[in-house]
Order: C-alpha cells, then structure tokens, then sequence
C-alpha cells in the first residue's frame, strides 16, 4: 500500500514537473477547475475533444458518449440562465447555449426535445418567424436554470454522423471556445500522446509545391527517435511537422493533441497550444496541417512553423516562426514536446544538418506555361483576362504558389475555366466574375458551377457590367473547374408514405424528400390550409412534419412550394384527412 501511494504522488509529481517546465516556454491558462460538472448522467467518456483535427476546421469541443443512444438526459452543467437557442440542418443542430455567473457559457448540441416549456417557446417563435431554422436571443430571466437541471434530451441532429452529446465552454463576452479538459472535468488521463511519424520540409520553396520527407518513429527509453538518427537535407532553411494522436484512459479513440514545443539546441524555437480558439479561426487548421498531403489522401501532419499567412492563434513564437536555418556541416540537435491536457508528455529527439549530398525534399520543379502567375499571403492577388477576372483577399493565401490556369473546351455547353487545384486552401472567400453573352431570357437562370473529383458546388451567378460587357459572378471559398450553367429545371418534390386523399390518422408526421440538379433550394414553404405549417429539415435530407395542435381532425388541404438557386420553383396541392 505504501508503495502504491509513493508511486502515485512521484507521477503527480511528474506530471506537475512536465507542466511547470513547459509553462515555463508556454503558460497553460488556470481556468477555473471544478465549477462544471459532467453534462450526462452517465459515466464520463469522450468521443472526440478540442482540437482534434476536421476537415476544414478544428473540433471545438468535446463529443461526448451517449452509450451510442439517443434521448439521454442531458443537464446543466452550471448554474445560470439559458441564453440562446439555435436551430439548423447541419452544424450543431438543435442547440442550448447557457450562461453562467462567472463569465463562461456553455453550449450542448446535436439534441432532441428541450425541456417541455423550453420546447413550447421555440416552437411558438418558430411559428411567429415562420421559420423552423432559427437562432434566438432568450430573455436572461425568462429560463433559470440550476446546476444539474435537466435541459434536453440528447440526439443526432445536425452535422452529427451518430448519437452523442457535443459540449463547449466558452468566454462569454469574446465567444472564443475554451478548452473543457482544462477545467478539470472527470475524464482520467495519464497516458502520453502517442507519436508516428516526423516530416521534413524545404523551406526555400512553397509548402504546396513539394511533398515533405517523412520519417517513421520508433520509441527508445522512454522517447521516440528517427531512424537513422541523424538527419541530412539538401537545403538550408527547414521545417518540421508531425503526426500525433492522444488518448484517454479506457479508450481507444485518437484523440487531438494539447500542444507542441519545437527546441533547436535546447533553446525554444516555437510551440502551439490548443487551448482557445474562435469560430473566425477554425478553418486556419488548414493552416496548420499539410494541407497537400491530406486533400491528396495522406495523413494528418501537423506543422511546427507558422506558415506566413497565418495569424499567431494557436502558435507562440519564441525565436522565429519554426523555420530553422541550417549551415553546412553544423550538427543541430532537435527536440519536441508533445503534451495532453493533463500535463502528460512525449518526447521526439533527432539531428538533423545540412548536406549537399543528402536527400533532397522532392519537389516539382520549374513551371515552363506562361499561363501561371505567383501568388502571395498578406496582400491582394489578382488573375484577370478576357474570359475571367477574380482576386483573392490579402488574408485569403497561407502561404505562395504559382497558380496554374487552364481553359477547357468541353463538347457541350460554356468553356471551363479551371483556377490551379484542389491542393491549396483559402481562408476567405473570393468573387469570381466570367464574361459570356447568354440571351436575354436566360440570364436570370444562371448558376456557376464549381467541380472537383466529381464534387459539385453552385452559386447564382449575379449579372453585371463591366465595360459595358456582360458578365456574372459568384463568391466561392475553393479552387477547382467552374463553369456558367442555365438551370430551367424546377425541383421535384417527392412525398414518402404519403398519397393524395389519404387517410393520415395512423401516421405522425408527413414527410417530403426534395431533390434538385443544383442540389440546393432557395426556399421551401408550406401552408396547412391557407396558415403557414412548420417542417423541419435535418440533415437537408427530408422535410418533415410532426402532426401537433396545427393540424386537427378532419379534412385538410396543404400546399408545398419550393425555389432552387436560379428561381425554378414547383408547387404541388395535396388533400388529406386526419
């Protein structure tokens, strides 16, 4: 017993060490720990948590396990007050934001049923917007709640691939989403992150037109290292980045890291912290990945440099932005530290120098067409010619390329224009205007359509003038093929276990699937005889209609209308009787 108790002070002395020394180079925020408590009367467990890495963005919080069931109570985690309400097909779904005396709020998404007075409400302002999406300022004392209080039912809705509970914490006032591990919620942890891979980057060219060096790891007493354990490159200014996953106790999930430390001859070159982000900044972990490599089917690897467009947030610059310099035959001694939320610590060790008969980092060499143009971060980057013209934002870019173009003539239809690939990101939408000389009753039947490895994305393509030529743009957020496209086809709708004079008492819900070729609607509206009828529309699949005090017995008459992008509509009568 006595040993038992030894070993487990010497850990948390340990953990303590590895804390305090990394707080030494990046200080970890003392949030206040034990004020909220677990959201779901089950046994804590995590599906994923804040930071882990998606396509596109960061997880900015925790998922937490429902035991894979829906409609588990789910409660307060803090006293305070419900705040807001927000309603949506993807994203969070149905959702609960609470604010709390401290400052703090916190959000619960995916849910099913609010509580029933909560549910009341919602609907009734629903109703008064004529609007099933919604997103609602609640009056601070209309909903009080206490801690623990029950608040809803978990769910699945929204963005959600399966039943779980997604829990943030956030400051109120800044919106910027906490870390919840750092709160000291009952999730035990004392394994370190797990490491797999080191990759090397030639920092003299662009991150997007090379693919990096990649080393597996091996682990030897007690730290991973490279295999060989000295590293050449055949060029003088390098970055590294990793691949890294953590994990809880008791779960074999690959969760996200904490934060990094790289050290260039044990001095701090620079670090990354997950420990609050905004929504404005989620989508700059496309900043932070190799973002070529994932797109192309390859692992996540998180950069150890802060690539030139992109603002500090999660990275802390200690001597330089990650890239080092290297100088022919001088040895340099690389150290990373990779830590969890609970101060549990990995260690990469590796040297690295410069020689001019090493291995090369590949990349694609010179681009001959006179068809390409360098793009730049941190300022306004403009491709125009005869055919098209856009610009991209000075925080649009992360980091320089050379944009390739292309003009393709297909059989059919208007010429595709395609702007470089898919392998660069952008951090801001841009407007992309196409010159084209459509008749006059088709103007208004325009999309511009964006593809890429048979994905499809449309917009309204918005005539204007320029020169006193015709043109039509659009905003996009991706590189890829685009084209003008007329769309004269109006939207199907199609009613599932539903026919025209049926006798609806056994059923309780109507549903419709609506289906369009430019797979988005401008509007879908539904009247119950001549009154506006609420439709949910989860996921974007179906709209559905859960039979409420609306629709009493008897005969009915409803009316289904819905708009695609280019002002196609259909609308279809249907009689029932209840």
């Amino acid at each position: 017993m006595i040993r038992n108790n030894n070993f487990g002070l010497a850990t948390a002395c340990l953990l303590a060490i590895n804390f305090f020394s990394s707080a030494q180079v990046m200080k970890v925020p003392a949030y206040p720990r034990n004020y909220f408590q677990w959201p779901l009367l089950l046994k804590p467990e995590l599906v994923a948590n804040f930071g882990e890495l998606r396509p596109n963005h960061y997880h900015m919080g925790l998922d937490c396990r429902t035991d894979q069931k829906q409609n588990q109570p789910v409660q307060a985690a803090a006293a305070g007050y419900i705040a807001r309400i927000k309603i949506e097909p993807f994203g969070f779904g149905r959702c609960i934001y609470i604010n709390h005396p401290n400052g703090l709020t916190t959000l619960y998404a995916h849910l099913n049923d609010f509580f029933p007075q909560l549910e009341k409400y919602v609907r009734d302002r629903q109703y008064q917007l004529k609007s099933w999406k919604v997103f609602l300022d609640i009056p601070p004392g209309m909903f009080p709640v206490t801690k623990g209080q029950f608040i809803a039912f978990s769910g699945s809705t929204g963005g959600s691939e399966g039943p779980h509970l997604h829990f943030e914490i956030r400051d109120t006032r800044s919106e910027k989403v906490l870390n919840p591990l750092l709160f000291g919620l009952p999730i035990p942890d004392n394994i370190a992150p797990d490491l797999y891979r080191l990759a090397v980057y030639d920092r003299t060219i662009s991150t997007y037109e090379q693919t990096p060096q990649v080393y597996s790891l091996i682990k030897v007493n007690g730290s991973y290292v490279t295999f060989p354990s000295l590293l050449t490159a055949g060029t003088d200014k390098i970055s590294f980045g990793i691949s890294a996953f953590d994990r809880n106790n008791g779960s074999a999930n690959r969760n996200g890291i904490f934060q990094a430390v790289l050290y260039n001859d044990d001095v701090a070159v620079v670090g990354f912290q997950m420990d609050s982000i905004s929504y404005d900044e989620t989508r700059y972990l496309n900043a932070h990945i190799d973002y070529k490599l994932r797109i192309n089917g390859g692992p996540f690897i998180e950069h150890l440099s802060r690539l030139p467009g992109y603002t500090y947030g999660i990275y802390h610059p200690f001597q330089g932005d990650g890239v080092i310099s290297l100088t022919k035959d001088s040895i340099h001694k690389i150290r990373v530290e990779i830590m969890d939320a609970n101060g549990n610590m990995s260690k990469l060790l590796f040297n690295i120098k410069r020689n001019s008969s090493g291995l090369k980092i590949p990349n694609p060499g010179s681009i001959t067409s006179d068809q390409n143009k360098e793009f730049y971060p941190g300022q306004v980057n403009i491709f125009e010619n005869g055919h098209i013209s856009f610009y991209l934002p000075e925080k649009c870019l992360y980091d320089s390329f050379r944009f390739r173009y292309q003009e393709i003539i297909p059989n059919a239809g208007y010429p595709i224009y395609r702007l470089h690939n898919n392998s660069v990101p952008l951090q801001e939408n841009f407007t992309l205007k196409i010159k084209a000389a459509i008749p006059a009753l088709l103007k208004e039947k325009l999309v511009i359509e964006r593809s890429w490895n048979a994905k499809f994305d449309y917009a309204k393509a918005i005539p204007v003038k320029l020169s006193n030529e015709d043109w039509y743009m659009a905003s996009f957020r991706d590189f890829g093929d685009f084209r003008l496209q007329v769309d004269t086809v109006a939207p199907v709708i199609s009613p599932q276990g539903f026919i025209e004079n049926m006798n609806v008492s056994k059923l309780n819900r109507l549903a419709f699937v609506i289906t369009d070729n430019s797979k988005e609607l401008r509007n879908f509206n539904a009247t119950l005889d001549g009154k506006w009828l609420l439709f949910s529309n989860d996921k974007g699949k179906v709209f559905s209609y859960h039979f409420d005090e609306m629709c009493m017995p008897g005969q009915h008459e409803l009316i289904i209308h819905v708009e695609d992008l280019a002002g196609n509509s259909t609308e279809r009568v249907y009689h029932f009787t209840r």
